[in-house]
This record gives C-alpha cells, sequence and structure tokens, in this order.
C-alpha cells in the first residue's frame, strides 16, 4: 500500500532529523580538530543559506514580509548564535555523548516556556510532571562529570549547554508564531544568513581569523564541515522548519531523545568516547523524561498545527 505523499514527507523529515543531527555531533568534532567554532559554524550557516537561496529562487519562492524578516533575524541569531555557535565551542572540550544529553533537555525548556506563556499547546499537568526525573539526569551527570579529577568537565561548560538547549528552545517557539506567508525556504535562508554574519563577527572578535591555516586544514575537517553544512543544514534545518510548520513543536522535538543515543554510540566507535555508569544513568533520565512528556498526550493542538492539519489534506 503506497504511503500518501505528505504521510511520506512526514516520515522523511523526522528521519532527517532523528539520524542526521543524532551524526553532527560527531562531524562537528571532526571539523573542530583543524577549524575555530564560531568560524566554522559560520562558514556552515553562510553556504549552508546560499544553497537554499538557489533552491528557494528556483522554486519562484516570494521575498519576505518585514514581519517574516525580523522573525527571521531573531530565530536565526538564537539558533545559530546562542545554540550551535555556544555548542560548537564548548564541544572542543567536552565529550560528543555528553553534548547531546545536554541538548536533549530541549523539549524539557520548551515545555517550561509554554506553561510560562500559557501557550495552548502547553503540556499537561501530568506531562509537566516528567520534568523532574529529567532534571535530576542532567543534575547527576553536572555532578559526575564536574567532580572526575584531572581531564573533568568543568561545570561552566555543561551550564553553557543547558543555555545552549534555553537558546535553541527559545527560537522554537518563536518560530512558531512567526508569519506562515513566507516559505519555509525562504525563512531558512534568513535564518541561516543573520546567523552567519553574527558568528562570522564574534568569530573575529575572539581572534578566530588568525586560527584559520589553510595548508593545516585537515580532510577529516573538511568532510565534517561538508557533512555539517549539507546534511545538517541544508537538509536537517530545513526539514525542521518545515516540520514547526506541520506539528507541533513538542512533537518535532521528539528528535532530541533519539540524537543522544545515536550521538554517544558513534562517539564510542569513532572516537573512543565510553561513557561512564553514572553519565549513562544521567542520560537515560533525560531521555525517560523527555520520552514521557512527549507521549502522555501533553501537546495540545496550537494555532499552527491546526491550520497544518488542513493543508495536510490538500497538499
Amino acid at each position: 500500500m503506497k504511503l500518501p505523499s505528505a504521510s511520506f514527507l512526514l516520515i522523511a523529515a523526522f528521519g532527517a532529523i532523528y539520524l542526521i543531527w543524532g551524526s553532527t555531533y560527531l562531524a562537528l568534532a571532526l571539523a573542530l580538530q583543524s577549524l575555530p567554532p564560531f568560524l566554522l559554524m559560520a562558514a556552515r550557516c553562510m553556504v549552508g543559506g546560499l544553497i537554499l537561496f538557489v533552491v528557494a529562487a528556483a522554486s519562484g519562492a516570494k521575498p519576505p514580509s518585514r514581519k517574516s524578516l525580523l522573525y527571521g533575524i531573531v530565530c536565526g541569531l538564537l539558533f545559530f548564535v546562542g545554540c550551535h555557535g555556544i555548542l560548537a565551542n564548548v564541544q572542543q572540550r567536552v565529550p560528543t555523548g555528553l553534548a547531546a544529553v545536554m541538548l536533549a533537555t530541549i523539549p524539557l525548556w520548551i515545555a517550561a516556556l509554554q506553561t510560562g506563556l500559557g501557550r495552548p499547546s502547553r503540556p499537561s499537568p501530568l506531562a509537566l510532571s516528567f520534568l523532574a526525573p529529567g532534571v535530576v539526569g542532567v543534575a547527576l551527570i553536572a555532578w559526575e562529570e564536574g567532580a572526575g579529577g584531572i581531564g573533568a568537565v568543568h561545570l561552566i561548560d555543561i551550564f553553557l549547554l543547558l543555555g545552549a538547549s534555553l537558546s535553541w528552545s527559545i527560537g522554537t517557539v518563536v518560530s512558531e508564531q512567526s508569519p506562515t506567508s513566507s516559505s519555509p525556504l525562504v525563512m531558512s535562508v534568513i535564518e541561516l544568513w543573520a546567523g552567519a554574519a553574527a558568528l562570522a563577527v564574534v568569530g573575529a572578535a575572539n581572534g578566530e581569523v588568525s586560527l584559520v591555516h589553510p595548508y593545516s586544514i585537515t580532510g577529516w575537517s573538511i568532510a565534517g564541515w561538508a557533512y555539517l553544512t549539507v546534511a545538517g543544514t541544508v537538509i536537517a534545518f530545513a526539514a525542521y522548519i518545515w516540520l514547526l510548520r506541520k506539528v507541533t513543536p513538542t512533537l518535532v522535538a521528539t528528535y532530541t531523545f533519539v540524537n543522544p543515543i545515536i550521538a554517544v554510540l558513534l562517539g564510542w566507535a569513532f572516537l573512543g568516547e565510553v561513557p561512564s555508569m553514572w553519565m549513562a544513568t544521567g542520560a537515560l533520565l533525560v531521555i525517560l523524561s523527555v520520552s514521557g512528556l512527549l507521549f502522555t498526550g501533553s501537546a495540545r493542538p496550537s494555532r499552527r498545527s491546526n491550520k497544518a492539519r488542513a493543508e495536510l489534506a490538500v497538499d
């Protein structure tokens, strides 16, 4: 039996953000071998945005309204400077699995933000009870990683990763309210280029320009950057923005409990990263918290998701 085109697109889009974003932590670790973090991410966003711009122009997409442009710039700063820029900087010092687990708290932040703002898509009281094990899991990881003696992860890096997770969550909530008149491709281009410009400024201010030596850039770094740009940015991010218009942000955020599993497995297989028992226990608590939050019927239909269901009927 052939799947309807709308169902196939939903499955493909979820597959992209589940599998591709789970593997980008390894790609980022490889790219950081010989490239500085903020300029690496700036180049990723600039080239990714250029590819999507060509696609948008070829498809005849309309220019954004002023309101869409403003939303795009704000979301771009939250997604790519507050989240990806900080992630790249911190991942120079922490294992890929730890970074992925800290970013897995995104649905917890989204739930808290939606509840605090009184949004129609806010979680139910039952779903909110699942925040507790996630908080315990993060605290357990922070305590265990910070007390590891020589080579231990600094607590400031864990807080920076949590801040990156919060930044992405705010961007997701803001993105849900952006005008639907502009295409997802156009919004993606605006967000990527706004992020690229800001990341380039931050990188230059941090003295990263002097750290880029073309002849010392390794093949693994180039391969990691290319994967981040084409798969992680062009394919997965475009799928993410499209999904935000089709289903609730909480459902889209289910990728965050798949990504750590993939990241930990790839880190173990290719980078020799072996998580401790306490790290694994904390990660399990976070994943259970997120899955419980997302699968208790918590997300009430939002303004956008109701509109999306009508669109799916004719797409």
